[in-house]
Parts: C-alpha cells; sequence; structure tokens
C-alpha cells in the first residue's frame, strides 16, 4: 500500500533529509556523491552546499559535474547552475550532454532526436571542461532498474563507450 504513496515534503523536512545524507556518511577517499537536483538554482542546491560547508566536507570535494540535455531550455537552466557554481566557489570539473542523440542498435546510425552541440557550446562559453557526449540507450535505462551494473554488462554500447571516455576525461583533468 505505501509504495503508491507520494512522498510530499517541502523545505525544512526536504533540507532535513539532504542535510542528514550528506551528515550520516562516513566518507571515504574515493567516495562519490551524485545529487541530482531540480533545473535552476532551488532550494536543493543551497541546502547542499550549506551542508557540506557546515560537515567541513567542502575542501574534500573535487568539483561539480553538470549534466544538460542539448535544448535551449535545458542549457539555460544548466548556464544559471553554473553561475551558482561560480558565486559558491564550487570548482566545475565539466559539461556533460546527455541524451544525445539515439544510436540505432541495428546500423548504429546517431539520430540527433532533440539537437545536439548544446552542451559543447556551454562548456565553451563557460571555458569550463566539456568531458562528452551520452546517447539515449535504453540498455542503462534496463540496468538501472534490474540493479545490473552496466559498464560491465554492455561494454559493446556506445553508451559504454561514451561513459568511458567521461571517466578517463575526467581524471586527466583531475
Amino acid at each position: 500500500k505505501f509504495q503508491d504513496d507520494a512522498v510530499v515534503w517541502r523545505g525544512p523536512k526536504k533540507n532535513a533529509m539532504i542535510k542528514q545524507f550528506l551528515t550520516d556518511v562516513v566518507w571515504n577517499d574515493r567516495d562519490v556523491l551524485i545529487v541530482d537536483t531540480p533545473p535552476g538554482t532551488s532550494d536543493e542546491h543551497i541546502t547542499v552546499m550549506e551542508a557540506l560547508k557546515e560537515t567541513g566536507v567542502t575542501a574534500q570535494v573535487d568539483g561539480a559535474v553538470l549534466v544538460t540535455t542539448p535544448q535551449a531550455v535545458a542549457v539555460g537552466d544548466v548556464r544559471r547552475e553554473i553561475t551558482f557554481c561560480r558565486k559558491v566557489g564550487l570548482k566545475m570539473l565539466g559539461v556533460i550532454e546527455n541524451m544525445s542523440g539515439y544510436v540505432c542498435p541495428h546500423c548504429s546510425e546517431c539520430t540527433n532526436i532533440f539537437s545536439s552541440g548544446g552542451g559543447k557550446s556551454l562548456a565553451e562559453h563557460a571555458n569550463i571542461p566539456f568531458l562528452g557526449t551520452v546517447p539515449i540507450e535504453p540498455k542503462l535505462a534496463l540496468a538501472a532498474e534490474s540493479g545490473v551494473n552496466f559498464i560491465e554488462q554492455f561494454k559493446e554500447c556506445e553508451a559504454n563507450k561514451c561513459f568511458v571516455r567521461i571517466f578517463e576525461a575526467l581524471n586527466k583533468n583531475k
């Protein structure tokens, strides 16, 4: 019954949950925190930064990787996020363009369903590294839903190769 109930949290309750996720963890050297936030610069962004500062973890943070889709509206949201990162002193490791085309599983041709190049032009405009593109990949969704390691299970997928190139770019830029 409860699995269909919506979690409706606002303000203090939501902020407390974010802070608990950040403070009730014993962080190790190579731990990675991925925060998927709403577009723009909302309360969640501010809460994450405040909690990181309160815990003293900020000095250990390598930086943020910003993800956009190619459409102008998404790129505009991430442009504001870049401004936010600069205001709070958070280093930006780079930009990734997600949902950058669809690679046909039969002929391997990439079709740009939305558009393309928005992430790269944003990175160039902001003078931060462009880490790469990731195409729409149904197998990635399947792996996430079933708990399978996408990188290990689907080595021949174009999206897998894109992730590997992005990881290599991140390590190189470090």
